[in-house]
This record gives structure tokens, sequence and C-alpha cells, in this order.
């Protein structure tokens, strides 16, 4: 485990991933000797990375740094005295050339507060010295040959007024922690001769913690690994009520795109609105924007509530609560035809479903429990500001709420307790267009919306999700 709390304003993520090549030679079948051979491998690891050979190469860029003894690297502009923010400079973007020139475009303070720049760790292969002649030998022997790549992968946060000799530093022994920590794991896991890969997660804890890098056993389920998880909300004294080191709870750096295209989060680039006294209550984690004629599936006119449905089941998967995916349209109707809800001319129709069907599907497919709320028509959810607002402080999940022939996902609320002021952010499944964030917010697909929103006339039921309490 390896911590890095380091946090300021306006903060540089520097990633350091690449492959470590472990090899290792079993002559005998005692596990407490095998132990010893593997620990032996991975203190020969460590000593690799503090050697001269170990070598950090900028992505996209042709910066190289030798991170060891006095720190050197090229271009020989950089220097170790050289801040790590410089380092954008030299990061070429896909429409310049890749011979060595400054970036056109420098990093841009007001862009991003936290911007990430990724190395690449690599080892030279040839090494200083006399060359000296082969020797063969040849021995006749039953032994068992070990041989995996172990995929490091380094994170330290770093701000701007920190070089890139105390980057290096930190990287170098930030990439031994990781070492010892997957030397761990290995032992642990092992079953006669067999190891299983360790895997390195990074968890963004609140502050002050910071980013917090784990090393868990590939192949080995998070139902496996509570005890483990259990430690460490012990050590970071998390509550035991919340899942912060699930699989899915697994930081995502603000340059990846996720790979299934859905959007997150649309509504994080909006201006909450300014009420008198007022406080805002948002949405907890993170959750993927479902909405009309996505999937390659036509549901625009009666579809609105199963994307409703697929926006609080994305939350629930991607807080850690469950590993099931997301269900389709079909998987939904399907579990409304296994509690009894409908007949099985249900699957495959176009029917539209309520708060109390989406209440049902939660229940059977994700173990999930909802209150329903019960508004006789659209005007009394004004005066329903305190019961959101609890909600979202208590539970954070998303609200489906449905009325008339409409269903909608509330995010959050902007309420003042003195002047009964409410404005609630809509996240609106009823869109049919791309993915263009832009278009969602300027267009009002997701935004904050005043009481007249509502038909006022109309009843509506909401279905509010209750989190597991679990870790």
């Amino acid at each position: 485990m390896v911590v890095d709390s380091q946090s300021s304003d306006n903060e540089t993520i520097l990633r350091l991933r690449g492959p470590l090549e472990f090899k290792c030679q079993l002559d005998n079948t005692d596990a407490l000797l095998m132990q010893k051979v593997i620990s032996r491998t991975f203190e020969s690891l460590r000593s690799t990375v503090k050697s001269e050979s170990c070598v950090l190469s900028v992505c996209d860029s042709p910066v190289i740094i030798w991170p060891n003894g006095s720190v050197y690297a090229t271009p020989e502009d950089i220097t170790p005295n050289t801040p790590c923010e410089d380092i954008h400079q030299w990061i070429q973007t896909d429409e310049q050339e890749t011979a060595g020139k400054r970036s056109a475009k420098k990093k841009s303070k007001k862009s991003s507060s936290v911007s990430v720049i990724n190395l690449r760790l690599m080892m030279e292969v040839t090494k200083r010295g006399p060359v000296s002649a082969p020797i063969l030998s040849r021995t006749v022997q039953k032994s068992h040959f070990l041989s995996t790549t172990l995929p490091m992968d380094c994170v330290i946060r770093t701000s701007c007024n920190d070089t890139m000799k105390e980057a290096c530093e930190r990287l170098l022994e930030a990439l031994t922690h990781q070492l010892c920590d997957m030397e761990k794991v290995t032992l642990h896991h092992m079953k006669g001769a067999t190891l299983l890969l360790p895997e390195p997660l990074h968890f963004l804890l609140p502050e002050p913690k910071g980013l917090v890098t784990v090393v868990y056993p590939a192949g080995v389920p998070d139902s496996q690994l509570e005890a483990q998880r259990k430690e460490l909300h012990q050590h970071f004294e998390l509550p035991d009520d919340k899942p912060y080191f699930r699989r899915a709870n697994a930081y995502h750096f603000p340059n990846e795109p996720y790979k299934d295209g859905y959007l997150r989060n649309p509504h994080q680039v909006l201006t909450p609105p300014t009420l008198d006294n007022g406080k805002v209550y948002l949405v907890q984690g993170i959750y993927s924007y479902h909405h009309y004629m996505q999937d390659r599936m036509d549901d625009n006119g009666w579809g609105c509530a199963y994307r409703s449905l697929q926006t609080i089941c994305s939350w629930f998967q991607q807080q850690g609560y469950v590993e099931r995916r997301v269900p389709t349209h079909k998987e939904i109707q399907q579990a409304l035809v296994d509690v009894g809800d409908k007949q099985s001319s249900f699957v495959g129709s176009r029917q539209w479903i309520g708060s109390i069907e989406v209440q049902a599907v939660l229940n059977q497919l994700l173990g999930i429990t909802s209150k329903i709320m019960f508004v006789s028509q659209g005007s009394e959810l004004a005066s329903k500001g305190r019961e959101l607002a609890n909600h979202f402080l208590t539970e954070g999940t998303p609200i489906m709420i449905g009325g008339g022939v409409l269903a909608h996902t509330i995010l959050g609320v902007a309420w003042s307790e003195t002047s009964g002021q409410i404005r609630y952010l809509i996240l609106d499944p009823h869109y049919t267009g791309a993915e263009d964030l832009q278009v969602i917010t300027d267009k009002g697909w997701c935004g904050w919306k005043g009481p007249e929103f509502w038909d006022q006339t109309a009843y509506y039921n909401l279905c509010l999700p209750q989190r597991p309490k679990i870790l």
C-alpha cells in the first residue's frame, strides 16, 4: 500500500507504468524454500529499479530521465531543478511532429485543476564494463521455472513547486514500496508453485488522505477480499458502511476516456443556482447518463423510466455496491415477470414502467431496497425540499421520479430552509442525440430546474434507492 496525500489547488499527477519481468527457478518443492527464492527475486527487482539501468520515459515526448544518482535527462534543457509542470511543454499533441519540438500549447492553469503526466518504466539492456566471453554449462535436474510480467503502476501528486529530482525520488520510493506489496500479495496467495499476478489499483480517498495504491491478487473476486478491505478501512479511519476499496472504486484518471462510451456525471460542469441562505445537496459518486436511443435500442416515446433505472443501476455498479452490469430493457422486463408483477407477454414489449416497477427491479436484480414518496400533485414537490435534501445527504443515490407519462432522474436539489426556495438538478432520459456534453448541458438535458418544471396538477411517485451498508 502506497499513500500519496500531497495535494494543492493546481496539481499534477505523475503516473509511472511499465512491465518488470519476474523470473525465478524453483529447484525444490519445499514451500519455505520456494518463498525464499521468490523473495530474493523481488529483492533483485528492487535493486534493479534503484540502479543506473532504470530509465523513465515521458509518454508522447522526447523526454527521457535517468532517475537514480544525480538525475540526468534529455533534452539537456531539463535539469534536476526543473519544475515538474514544465514537462508539459515537451509533451506532443496529435497534430504536432514528434521530432523533439516543444509543444506550442503550454498547459493552461485554468483548463483543469488536475493534469496527468504519463511515464513509461524501462530498463537499459546494455551495461557498461569490459566485454567477456560467454561461458556455457549444462546441468541436468528437475526444476520449476516461474516467469511472469509484473504490471507496475505508481502515482504521485506534485505541486507547481516540486522539482524533477524530488518527483523522481518519490516515484522510485513508490515503485520500491509497490514491489514490497506485490511480494506480500504473491506469497500470501501462493498455492504450490502457482502464483497469482499482483494487480495494483489506485483509490482516491477523502482529503487529506489523497491517492492510495493497493495491490490485489488478480482473479480473486471482491467478495473474497473483504478482510483486506476491512483492514484498509481501519487503517485510514474510514466508515465501514460504504465501499472505498472495491475494484469498481478505482480512481479514473482524467485523461482516460471511458471505454463503454457513456458520459459520466455531466452535472459537474454546471454552476449551481444561488438561493438566499440556500445549500446544494447532490448525488454522491459516479453514474452514467442513460437516455433514449442508446445501445442500438429505439425506445423513443416509451423507455424513459427504463433509462432512469439504468442510470440508477450504473450508480450502484460504479460505487462498488454490486458487480452486475447495467440491465437491458429486456432484462428489466424479465425481472418484473419473475417477481409476478407482469405477464410473460410483457417481455419484448414497448410498455411503460413507473416508480413502483423501478423499485421492484432494483430489489430483484440488485438486492437494493427503495423508499417511495407519493405526491398527489406536482405543486406539492416544492414542499419536499427537506426530504430530498436529507436523501442526498444520507443516501446520495439518484432518484427516479415518474408523473403522467414522463420519467426523470433527480440528481440533487438546491434548497433554502428559511425561504423554502428550491431548484432541482434534473437528468433527462428523453434526450436522443449523441454523447455531446456541451449540447446536453447547454440545451438543458442535464440542468437545474425550478418548481414550474413539474406538471402542477399531475401526481408523482418518487423512487428513492437506499444504499446498502457494506464495505
